[in-house]
């Protein structure tokens, strides 16, 4: 691993641990001085279900050998994940929790754990998994690819179903 790669890399140990740490610092903290931003959750839902598309995309694009649109699309996934993080740590600083009252807690609480703990978990692994491809390790990038595609897009699309799911019970 060169100097340029060693360095990426332990940007990627500083991201990885740095990004869990301070949303979890966030979550602590309530914004009452501005309005609650109420109007968030469908928006960063439909961000998750745009990224579960746009992965979607980014897998056909590479099987085409469309490296070049690949790339985009995978730049474009991992733009929509930051923008849906800031909006999501957004909303729960100046909102109260929504809680499920719904007819299948059991589904919505394994949906919505398995969502939490692997979007915490997917992103050392998304980040590998692009600075290898960014550094043209194209055999190691594969071999992280197929473990990291499935996973992001479990995320994506189950942080939509959470929100269908809760959905019917904001401001109740």
């Amino acid at each position: 691993m060169n100097k340029k790669q060693e360095k990426y890399t332990r940007w990627v140990k500083i991201i990885s641990i740095v990004i869990p740490v301070v949303v979890a610092l966030l979550f602590g903290v309530k914004i009452k001085t501005i309005e609650p931003l109420t109007f968030l959750p469908p928006i960063y839902a439909s961000i998750n279900a745009v990224t579960a598309v746009i992965l979607i995309m980014a897998v056909i694009t590479v099987k085409q050998k469309k490296i070049i649109w690949h790339e985009r699309l995978i730049k474009l996934a991992l733009l929509l994940s930051f923008l849906f993080l800031l909006l999501y740590v957004a909303y729960h600083m100046t909102s109260d929790s929504t809680h499920y009252a719904g007819n299948y807690p059991i589904i919505y609480y394994f949906i919505l754990i398995t969502h939490i703990v692997l979007s915490v978990a997917i992103t050392p692994l998304i980040l590998v998994t692009a600075l290898k491809g960014y550094f043209r390790d194209v055999e190691t990038h594969k071999r992280l690819a197929k473990i990291t595609f499935p996973l992001w897009l479990y995320v994506a699309i189950s942080g939509v179903v959470v929100y269908l799911m809760i959905s019917p019970f904001y401001n109740t």
